[in-house]
């Protein structure tokens, strides 16, 4: 269990407490921060436990199967909750999950013929213009309705793009499958 690893773990582990504080009935201004600030740590590990395991020559096939995992259920989590609590619409986070259910169908396919689909910048840029959507929803400044609107554009189109991306580049794994 190596840092990058530990990293991956403590994403995880925040998520629960995450969607238990944004549950919260008596969400006070106090707890919308903190709750915040434990969304923006857990997009922090994202990007540092990568980073780490690269630079280190840490990289685990725990690491390859649970960072991208990690990301999933936070992202995941978020919208799903926040689509319950009526600040996002469903048909929105219905692509987004959608779009993961095809990617990882697809990933699965790949592993059963012996093929590694590694992520492509596409699904990077994807899921950082996720985590920066969530954030700005979570903090819900009328200041930032535009970029917030902005930025839901630009991750649905990002979600959108990134799934076609996978899906050509790799459409010999879908014709190929056993």
């Amino acid at each position: 269990m190596n840092l990058p690893n530990k990293l991956t773990m403590l994403r995880i582990f925040l998520v629960p407490i995450f969607v238990v504080l944004l549950l919260n009935p008596f969400l006070k201004e106090g707890t919308k921060w903190l709750t915040l600030t434990i969304f923006i740590i857990a997009c922090l590990t994202d990007f540092l436990d990568g980073r780490i395991a690269r630079k280190r020559n840490l990289i685990t096939n725990f690491g390859k199967f649970m960072d991208p995992l990690a990301d999933k259920l936070l992202v995941c989590s978020a919208l799903v909750v926040l689509t319950g609590l009526g600040r996002i619409p469903s048909w929105f986070v219905t692509i987004i999950i959608a779009r993961e259910f095809v990617v990882s169908g697809l990933r699965l396919i790949a592993v059963d013929n012996g093929i590694v689909i590694a992520a492509s910048w596409w699904g990077k840029f994807k899921t950082t213009f996720q985590m920066l959507y969530i954030i700005l929803v979570l903090m819900d400044l009328q200041e930032l309705d535009i970029i917030t609107t902005i930025a839901f554009w630009l991750t649905l189109a990002l979600t959108v793009i990134s799934m076609v991306d996978y899906l050509w580049k790799n459409r010999s794994v879908i014709s190929q499958t056993k």
